[in-house]
């Protein structure tokens, strides 16, 4: 028959067994431990210090210890000063403050014993029990002891392991979940086994819905521009290697049939015995690729030909004047020499538009705001216009109490002179072209207006937009789509606005900008 005292060490040993095999939550375990350990050793009090993989300790959890002293304990184990071998001259320092601190407080009632905490040759923490006598504890009470703390500490590394890993679960759920990319996790046998909200918006089912289909039912194609399919190239023997990536681009149907081009990377997760385990695909949503490389086409085939125009003609021009086998009245050569001019104002006009537009990419269109009135501007630009063509009559309608605004009057011009050119450009049989102004209670509207055949309703959703020019314009006049997209940005660097008015009888464009508060 064994002594009580032996019945009840032999209890807590299995306890700590049950809190190993049963028990991951690590509050949980160290609450399980201290009970018993206080038990154990007749103990009225107690507490557990943790040791960070970093250096550092801190409370782990308490028993019996009251509240306003609780406050002062974390301040006392951060003092503890960090050591290469924590065993040897970290766990006495801890004992050492407790012991002190247990002495001070109960003026020298308590003692304190501490167990120290290591598991595989890594020190986990300590165990330090507060208790009312003094005693010793015999050879084989002490091997028993140290027995009781191998176990606990074991338990509190699983535990913290398992918090680890919970802690990194959901750390890999949040990026999952955040990322812009649709991520989908597959089995080695290409079931969709976790799939992020990104994807589930390009596919347009939830998550919930397309968790365990097969790849090849959710994954599908309308076209391939690039690339074979996971499953042909799994047929083919990918992956070769652990680090082998499959790139797939295409257009692929979403859950209602319609398509949507996107870009599928395939990177493949291996045992170390260099099985398949899993399959990562990153699909990413390249439709704003697709549209970046049509504007560049479109950009590239505008300015070629709009450099070509001009560079041709002032080639042309001083070609001829340079032949030395004619000789060229003044005339002609002043004529020559006057297209020569237009050209390379035309060529300079072009760069500049261009060196707008980047600069608008670039988020560096500058606004220098001063006082402006907008009816002296426009008689200023009218009165060039009047001299540059022969079939326009130009009529300015302003109230005299128009008020002035404050702008960058250099962008203004811009605005202006890109109204009134187009005015002039698509109402080549002449007419009147009428630039107005209107009041209104926080702003101040300018509208052009001319009589020429005026904007199809098709086209007034885009005449804004970069590069962008209607098929009858493309036809009929030379230009590259940046005009109106350069006014539009312009006035909305002003916290402005550009529409256009629907008309019976040609274009009528309007600009609104805000009135000094």
């Amino acid at each position: 028959m064994l002594p009580d005292f032996r019945v009840r060490q032999r209890d807590y040993l299995l306890e700590i067994a049950r809190a190993i095999s049963q028990e991951l939550d690590l509050g949980k375990v160290l609450a399980r431990i201290l009970r018993s350990a206080a038990s154990l050793l007749a103990g009225q009090a107690g507490l557990v210090a943790l040791r960070d993989e970093t250096g550092g300790w801190k409370l782990g959890t308490t028993h019996g210890i009251p509240e306003p002293l609780i406050k002062y304990l974390d301040p006392l184990l951060a003092e503890v000063p960090d050591h290469e071998d924590p065993a040897r001259f970290e766990i006495p320092e801890v004992n050492r403050v407790l012991g002190t601190l247990a002495r001070e407080v109960s003026l020298g009632l308590l003692t304190g014993v501490g167990l120290p905490l290591i598991a595989q040759n890594r020190v986990v923490g300590v165990i330090f029990i507060f208790r009312n006598y003094r005693g010793s504890f015999s050879r084989n009470d002490r091997s028993l002891l140290q027995s009781f703390a191998h176990q606990a500490a074991v338990a509190v590394q699983n535990a913290q392991l398992y918090e680890q890993t919970s802690h990194e679960k959901r750390r890999l759920d949040a990026i999952l979940d955040s990322v812009a990319d649709g991520i989908l996790i597959l089995s080695n046998d290409h079931h969709i086994e976790r799939s992020n909200p990104a994807f589930a918006r390009m596919y347009g089912r939830p998550a919930g819905e397309i968790i365990g289909a097969s790849h090849s039912d959710v994954i599908r194609w309308a076209e391939i521009a690039h690339g074979p399919e996971l499953e042909d190239a799994v047929a083919g023997g990918w992956p070769l290697t652990p680090n082998a990536t499959l790139y797939v681009e295409g257009d692929m149907l979403r859950a209602d049939g319609s398509a949507l081009p996107v870009g599928v990377t395939y990177a493949p997760l291996l045992t170390q015995e260099g099985q398949l385990l899993n399959v990562i695909a990153s699909v990413r949503d390249v439709t704003r690729f697709r549209k970046a490389e049509e504007l560049q086409s479109t950009f590239i085939s505008v300015i070629s030909h709009e450099l070509k125009t001009p560079v041709a003609l002032i080639k042309g021009y001083v070609g001829t004047l340079r032949r030395k086998d004619v000789s060229w009245d003044s005339t002609t050569v002043q004529d020559s020499l006057e297209v020569i001019e237009e050209e390379a104002d035309h060529l300079a006009e072009l760069i500049e538009n261009l060196l707008d537009a980047s600069r608008l990419e670039a988020g560096a269109l500058a606004i220098n705001a001063t006082d402006l009135s907008l009816p002296r501007l426009v008689e200023r630009i009218v009165e060039r216009f009047r001299t540059q063509t022969d079939k326009h009559k130009f009529i300015v309608e302003f109230s005299e109490d128009y008020p002035v605004i404050l702008a960058d009057e250099a962008r203004i011009t811009q605005v202006l002179q890109n109204l009134l050119s187009n005015a002039v450009k698509y109402s080549p049989k002449g007419g009147i072209i009428r630039i107005f102004g209107e009041v209104r209670p926080e702003q101040v509207v300018v509208c052009v207006q001319d009589e020429g055949p005026g904007i199809a309703p098709a086209d007034i959703p885009h005449i804004f937009d970069r590069f962008y020019r209607a098929e009858e314009a493309q036809r009929q006049t030379k230009g590259t789509g940046l005009g109106l997209y350069l006014t539009r940005a312009i006035l909305e660097a002003h916290k402005g606005s550009i529409w256009v008015e629907p008309q019976a009888r040609g274009a009528m464009i309007c600009f609104a900008l805000p009135r000094p508060e």
